[in-house]
C-alpha cells in the first residue's frame, strides 16, 4: 500500500502531465473540513456515551465529562479557523 503512494499522488495532483491539480484548493479544504467534522462526530459518539454514564453514576464526574466531550470538538473548529485564515 505505501508503495503506490507516490504514483497515487502523482495521478491526484497531476505532476507527470504539468497540468492543474485534479481538484481545487476549495474543494480540498472542503473535503477536510467534512472528514474532520466526521472523525469528531465518531469520537464523540463513544466519548459521549461514556461521559453521560460517568455522570449518571457520580455527579462528580460532570466537570472531566464536559472536558473529555469538549476535546473533539475543538478539532473541527481548528479546522474551520484554518479555512478561513488560509
Amino acid at each position: 500500500m505505501i508503495e503506490t503512494l507516490p504514483e497515487l499522488a502523482s495521478v491526484v495532483l497531476q505532476d507527470t502531465t504539468g497540468g492543474s491539480p485534479a481538484i481545487s484548493a476549495d474543494a480540498a479544504a472542503a473535503i477536510a473540513v467534512g472528514l474532520g467534522a466526521l472523525a469528531t462526530g465518531y469520537a464523540q459518539r463513544g466519548i459521549g456515551a461514556a461521559a453521560v454514564g460517568a455522570v449518571a453514576e457520580d455527579g462528580d464526574n460532570f466537570g472531566a465529562a464536559l472536558l473529555f466531550v469538549a476535546i473533539p470538538e475543538t478539532l473541527i473548529i481548528i479546522a474551520l479557523v484554518t479555512i478561513f485564515v488560509a
